[in-house]
C-alpha cells in the first residue's frame, strides 16, 4: 500500500513468502539485485562534496553573522537558523557513519568524528554504537535502545512496567512529547560525555578532547560575541530548536509503527519494511529530512548514498506489492498525528492504574 493507510499492526497477518523467481535467494536478495542493477549503492561524490561545502559553509557564515550582528535581541533570529545548520551537521555525520559518503572505514570516522564531535558537540562513538543497535533491531521493545522506556514508553507493554519518571510522564506522554523535545540537544551532551568511560566509545580521550574544543568554542564565541543575558538566551533558543529539529526528523521513521515483541519471527526485509515509515514530500522536505523520510529504503540499504533513495523507495514499494508485504508512507503532518495517537495508546494501562 502506498498511500496513507493505518500502519501494519500485526506480523501474523503476513503471507508466507511468495514464489522464488529472479535466480531464487530470499526476498531481500531478489530486491537487492533490483536495486543493484539500477547502480543506487554507487557512491556519488559530487553530490555530498556539494552538500559538505554548503553545510559548512553556513556553519562558518552564521559564526561570523554572530559578530556581525551585534548587541541586539534579533540575534535569537540567528540561534534558530544555527538551529538548523547543526541539525544538518548531524544529518552529515549520519551519512558518514553509515560509509555513504566514503566507502572505506577510516575516512568515514574520521569525517564522523569532525562532524559529531568537533562541529555539534555529540560523541561519534556513543551515537554509532546506539544506532548500531538501532538499525540491527528497529522498534524492538528489548533490543532497541531507541524505544527503550527511560522517559517515554512505546509500548503498553512497557507502560505496565514502568516506574519511576517513565510512569509519571507516561499519563501525559502524548502532550508532552514535543515538548520534551526542547531538551533533546542537552540529552545529546549528556550522554556524549557519560559515555566516555563505557566501552561503547572506542576512542575515549580523542572524542573527548574534540568535544572539549566544541564546547569551549562554542560558549565562548557565544559570550565573546553577546553580552551575558542574550548570551544565555541565545544558547536556550539554539538548543532547545536544535532539539526539536532533530527529534521532528527521526520521530517519523518508527514511532507508532510495528512494536516487536521477543516472540515475533520476521525475516531481515519484513522486520525492516514493516517497523519503518517513509514520509512525502518532495524535493524540499527530502533536504530538510536528510534523506531520512526514505526511512524504509535507508534501513534495507543503510550505506546507499541520499539522493538515490527516491528511486530505491519505487523500486521497493513496487516490490513489497509483488510479495503482499504491507509498505507505509505518508505526509510529514499526518506521521506527527499518528505517532501522538500511538503514544496516548501506550499510556493508557498507566492512566488506568494498570
Amino acid at each position: 500500500m502506498s498511500k496513507a493507510a493505518p500502519a501494519p499492526a500485526a506480523p501474523t497477518a503476513l503471507a508466507p513468502p511468495a514464489p522464488q523467481p529472479e535466480g531464487g535467494g530470499s526476498d531481500f536478495a531478489q530486491l537487492s539485485r533490483r536495486i543493484a542493477a539500477e547502480g543506487l549503492l554507487d557512491r556519488r561524490p559530487g553530490y555530498y562534496a556539494v552538500r559538505i561545502g554548503l553545510v559548512l559553509f553556513a556553519f562558518l557564515d552564521g559564526w561570523w553573522a554572530l559578530f556581525e550582528i551585534g548587541d541586539t535581541w534579533w540575534q535569537l533570529v540567528l540561534a534558530a537558523v544555527m538551529a538548523v545548520v547543526f541539525a544538518q551537521v548531524a544529518l552529515l555525520s549520519h551519512d558518514l557513519a553509515h560509509r555513504q559518503v566514503f566507502s572505506r572505514r577510516g575516512p568515514s570516522e574520521i569525517g564522523g568524528r569532525i562532524a559529531a564531535n568537533l562541529l555539534m558537540g555529540m560523541s561519534y562513538g556513543w551515537w554509532m554504537n546506539k544506532h548500531t543497535r538501532h538499525h540491527a533491531n528497529p522498534n524492538h521493545e528489548e533490543r532497541d535502545p531507541d524505544v527503550s522506556p527511560d522517559l517515554v514508553v512505546w509500548s503498553q507493554r512497557q507502560a505496565r512496567q514502568a516506574s519511576g519518571l517513565a510512569r509519571f510522564i507516561g499519563r501525559r506522554q502524548a502532550f508532552l512529547f514535543f515538548p520534551l523535545l526542547l531538551l533533546e540537544g542537552l540529552n545529546l551532551s549528556f550522554n556524549s560525555f557519560r559515555a566516555l568511560r563505557s566501552p561503547a566509545v572506542k576512542r575515549p580521550v580523542l572524542e573527548g578532547v574534540l568535544l572539549v574544543v566544541h564546547f569551549v568554542a562554542y560558549f565562548g564565541l557565544v559570550f565573546a560575541a553577546l553580552p551575558a543575558g542574550k548570551a544565555v538566551a541565545f544558547i536556550a533558543v539554539h538548543q532547545a530548536l536544535f532539539g526539536v529539529y532533530l527529534g521532528c526528523v527521526f520521530a517519523p521513521n518508527h514511532k507508532g509503527m510495528l512494536m516487536v515483541t521477543p516472540e515475533m519471527r520476521l525475516d531481515f526485509l519484513r522486520r525492516q519494511v514493516l517497523t519503518s515509515r517513509n514520509v512525502r514530500g518532495g524535493p524540499v522536505l527530502d533536504s530538510v529530512m536528510g534523506g531520512l523520510n526514505y526511512q524504509v529504503e535507508h534501513h534495507l540499504f543503510p550505506s546507499m548514498p541520499t539522493p538515490a533513495l527516491g528511486r530505491a523507495a519505487r523500486i521497493t514499494r513496487e516490490f513489497c506489492a509483488e510479495k503482499d508485504i504491507p509498505y507505509y508512507e505518508t505526509g510529514l503532518l499526518r506521521s506527527y498525528r499518528e505517532i501522538l495517537g500511538h503514544l496516548h495508546r501506550t499510556g493508557e494501562p498507566i492512566r488506568s492504574g494498570g
